[in-house]
């Protein structure tokens, strides 16, 4: 089963997933970016606030294959749980935000379609939801995608993808304590892998 971990920068994902490394010793833990050659372009685009919107989508979409071929597939083959620290809604919901002032008509629907033709849709995914102000707060605002204008239109692409598969997700509170947020995400994955 893959379980993915979505929400705004600043929302606890991050928290989350090390506290899970407890509950769930034997899962495969892993996050996008990844850590190979390909997530460290995609973390230089991150920090360079002239880099191309579209040119990053693809950074984007080459280290997700990548991911996908490394880890994910194998384990899912090796019946594991997988659990990951952001997944291809993070790049459905930031990307379109980013491209939304782009010759692009339907950037969100653009990036959804170049997935499907080889991704590994999630089986579930937890989404811890806090306001974009509250987000960048407690991200630090520290680069282009923790700006809370930007936010708040990644906010509404996550919601757009709520909205077209509510039996995916599962919504957390994220303005809460992190141990209740935490207790809240244990609580939503012990129902999902049972």
């Amino acid at each position: 089963m893959l379980v993915t971990l979505e929400g705004l920068d600043g929302s606890g994902k991050s928290t989350v997933w090390e506290a899970l490394h407890d509950s769930y010793p034997d899962a495969v833990f892993t996050h996008e970016p990844t850590e190979s050659w390909y997530g460290e372009a995609v973390n230089r685009a991150i920090e360079d606030d002239e880099a191309d919107p579209l040119a990053t989508l693809f950074l984007f979409t080459a280290d997700h294959a990548d991911h996908l071929s490394r880890v994910v597939r194998p384990a899912l083959a090796d019946d594991e749980l997988v659990i990951s620290d952001r997944y291809s809604d993070s790049r459905f919901a930031y990307q379109a935000a980013s491209l939304s002032d782009s010759e692009l008509t339907r950037p969100l629907e653009y990036i959804r379609g170049i997935h499907t033709a080889f991704s590994r849709p999630p089986d579930a995914t937890i989404y811890l939801d806090v306001d974009p102000e509250t987000a960048a707060a407690r991200s630090g605002a520290t680069n282009k995608f923790e700006q809370a204008s930007y936010l708040a239109e990644v906010r509404a692409n996550y919601e757009r993808l709520i909205d077209a598969e509510p039996e995916r997700f599962v919504r957390v509170d994220a303005t809460q304590s992190p141990e209740a947020v935490i207790d809240a995400v244990e609580t939503a994955l012990e129902r999902l892998v049972e």
